[in-house]
């Protein structure tokens, strides 16, 4: 059996609440160092009651606010990328800079996923 590496010695329902607490401290550090994210969190808490309003099933309400909650997972996700990148080193390498810089695509793409769904819900709530 290969050793585990950086696993928490715990099983069953301990490594669900010490999974939940890891959790937490990565959302704690988003918010204290992430300014994207906390922007993007401040138009999520905004657009939830437009959400509502435009969703006229739960599948509509569904998707428009998952797709506000795909920003913050990839956003999540990006600044993961690019805290590793700059534990590794601060000097510019190329590779360094690209991991980063598709990382922030896919945060571009994520955001232009919401403006196409969202974009169409009010063009159709608009035009009937």
């Amino acid at each position: 059996m290969e050793p585990e590496i950086n696993k928490p010695g715990t099983k069953g329902v301990t490594h669900i609440f010490a999974a939940f607490g890891y959790s937490m401290q990565g959302l704690k550090a988003a918010l204290r160092y992430e300014e994207a994210f906390r922007l993007e969190l401040i138009a999520l808490v905004l657009l939830l009651p437009l959400a509502v309003w435009l969703g006229q099933s739960a599948a509509e309400m569904s998707l428009l606010i998952g797709s506000l909650f795909l920003v913050l997972l990839v956003e999540l996700l990006n600044s993961s990328i690019e805290t590793v990148v700059d534990r590794i080193g601060t000097e510019h390498h190329e590779l360094a800079g690209r991991a980063k810089d598709l990382g922030s695509a896919a945060v571009f793409i994520s955001q232009m996923n919401v403006l196409v769904i969202w974009g169409l819900f009010i063009y159709e709530r608009l035009s009937s």
